[in-house]
């Protein structure tokens, strides 16, 4: 089995395949004083709990766009699964020509993303946009033929409701769910209509500007926390992928295991 682990700004993402197949995936708080022990009894509970043996894990494969949490998680692989870890990066075989001033720039989730549109979507012949609604929300233009060719980053949808709390002395920290309306007769409700569907009007203008660029059409690919709310409030998104980057991840070892 492969075990693949994305690290994000706030959350890791951990999932294990079998073949082709994800058996099982986890979510969890990104900590960079977590130490690899840590991290290996963490990992080792969320095993166990799955009843998924851990000695049958045989390859592991790491993205991180935390620096900090590399080392440690590079020592747990060893400590607790025997396996040194594939860490994507610079030299890592992707099959994508990144049309970055400096290619070394774009983070290892976008490329993780990129690989895994390709691999799916690339026969359409068409070009694809990918929406990654994360601490950041990242959006990224390619062409079928591999090229990358670059895209955006804005504040995430948290990040944006986060500014709110600390700058803004009466408004108080809000859940992030969809109101019913837009006009609202409360502050909490007045929020969560302003940063929902203002990251709805954000993603759809980014998009079209996209669009535009490319000649006037694409498939939008989103994945993340928030793109299936997204996806229900908006025709801009085509496709939800929920595990993106799980899969990315998966077709980069295959990659480089050959």
């Amino acid at each position: 089995m492969l075990l693949v682990i994305d690290v994000g700004n706030t959350n890791i993402v951990a999932g294990v395949f079998e073949g082709k197949e994800l058996r099982t995936h986890w979510r969890f708080s990104t900590d960079r004083s977590k130490t690899a022990d840590e991290y290996g009894i963490l990992l080792r509970s969320m095993f166990d709990y799955c009843d998924v043996p851990m000695k049958e894990v045989t390859s592991v494969i790491l993205s991180s766009v935390v620096p900090p949490v590399v080392v440690p998680l590079c020592h747990m692989c060893e400590r607790y699964f025997g396996v040194k870890p594939l860490v994507v990066g610079p030299g890592i075989k992707n099959g994508i020509s990144i049309k970055y001033d400096n290619p070394k720039e774009v983070g290892a989730d976008r490329i993780v993303n990129a690989v895994a549109v390709l691999d799916k979507y690339a026969k359409l012949g068409k070009p694809m946009i990918v929406v990654d609604f994360g601490t950041a929300t990242t959006f990224c233009a390619l062409l079928p033929n591999g090229e990358y060719l670059g895209g955006s980053i804005v504040p995430g949808i948290g990040i944006s409701a986060e500014a709110l709390f600390q700058r803004a002395a009466k408004l108080p920290r809000i859940e992030l769910i969809k109101p019913k309306n837009v006009i609202c007769r409360n502050t909490v409700s007045s929020m969560q209509a302003g940063i929902m569907y203002g990251a709805v009007g954000q993603m759809e203008g980014i998009v079209n500007h996209m669009k535009r660029e490319l000649g006037g059409e694409a498939i939008v690919i989103a994945t993340g926390g928030f793109a299936n709310m997204m996806k229900n409030e908006s025709d801009a998104i085509d496709i939800v992928e929920p595990f993106l980057t799980l899969d990315g991840l998966r077709i980069l070892h295959e990659k480089n295991s050959k």
